[in-house]
């Protein structure tokens, strides 16, 4: 059996290293681990792969790969996957969410605090050299506590309930908005359906994106719903650009119908030098690095070695992707 690792990017760490085909070819040395550095030839070592881990496959190399069975992706978002011909097909996809959520759930942690301490301002400061104290009090929004506040997260899955029990756990309310409201959460207090979103946007003062990426959340963040949150409130997207229209998201901070924003991820990536959100004060922009960690390859290693265990014994695999709603 054919196992095809094949993951390229400009970023150095979203690259599997060698070690990872290694360790795995020492665990199971009776598969066939192959792993390629990059795209080119790739078309040579589809028709006898029976699972590929990677995160970008075209329609066209898809249907090359005859005896594919099972697609695993490091990422936790899989909507470029999601093509009619593998939808269509009996090909399980599988992806890290388990991997990411804890580590991206702090980041978001981490933005809350920086918006509530002003942190973002108080470097602006120090750059300058000025003691900014009474700045800092007077120019609203004021530095504020976590505790007793309200976070609404939109969306519940592995990112969304990983911030909710850390959130929890330093004294705020949580509520959440999910697909199916019924399945409930210790951590979260009130669970709305996605009819609901305006209501928990109207309680919220942090608001967590943390929603998949499909056709009916694309721009779900537009004019409209960003007019139904708090003033003093604050956006934080951890998920995918795409969810917020981001012309709109400028004119509501332009027009003071939001606080402020911390965003890690944005439509176009990198997010471009004439971008307006560079230059505005209450926004704070982390180059998507919510899902950065040294640990991240033996994280991934680790879910990738029990995967193929279950795989091998025909066990139900973890992280297994529902195609039809395409997360």
């Amino acid at each position: 059996m054919k196992v095809l690792i094949v993951l390229h990017h400009r970023f150095e760490l979203w690259n599997a290293p060698g070690w990872l085909a290694e360790r795995l070819r020492e665990d199971f040395p009776k598969l066939q681990i192959e792993h390629l550095c990059s795209y080119e030839n790739l078309e040579d070592y589809l028709p006898d792969a029976e699972v590929a881990i990677t995160w970008s496959l075209r329609p066209q190399q898809f249907a090359l790969a005859h005896r594919l069975r099972w697609i695993h992706s490091p990422a936790a978002a899989v909507h470029q996957l999601m093509f009619p011909e593998l939808v269509a097909s009996n090909v399980m996809v599988t992806n890290a969410r388990s991997v990411h959520g804890p580590v991206v759930a702090e980041h978001a942690i981490a933005l809350m605090f920086a918006l509530a301490k002003k942190i973002p301002a108080t470097v602006h400061l120090q750059q300058k050299h000025v003691w900014g104290q009474e700045q800092l009090w007077t120019n609203p929004p004021r530095p504020r506590e976590l505790q007793g506040s309200t976070v609404g997260l939109v969306g519940l899955g592995s990112i969304g309930s990983e911030v909710a029990k850390r959130a929890a756990a330093l004294g705020m309310r949580v509520v959440a908005v999910r697909e199916n409201p019924e399945k409930q959460d210790r951590s979260v207090e009130n669970i709305f359906g996605a009819a609901q979103l305006g209501q928990m946007l109207r309680e919220a003062d942090y608001v967590v994106v943390a929603a998949p990426l499909t056709k009916e959340t694309r721009h779900l963040f537009d004019s409209t719903l960003l007019a139904q949150m708090k003033p003093h409130a604050y956006l934080i997207n951890v998920s995918r650009g795409a969810l917020i229209d981001e012309n709109a998201l400028v004119a509501a901070l332009a027009q003071g119908k939001v606080a402020g924003a911390a965003l890690d991820v944005f439509e176009r990536e990198p997010l471009a030098p004439e971008s307006p959100l560079w230059d505005m004060e209450q926004v704070l922009i982390t180059p998507h690095t919510a899902a950065v960690t040294e640990k991240l390859w033996e994280r991934h290693y680790q879910l990738i070695r029990e995967n193929l265990q279950r795989y091998l014994a025909g066990q139900p695999l973890l992280g297994v992707v529902d195609k039809q709603r395409g997360y």
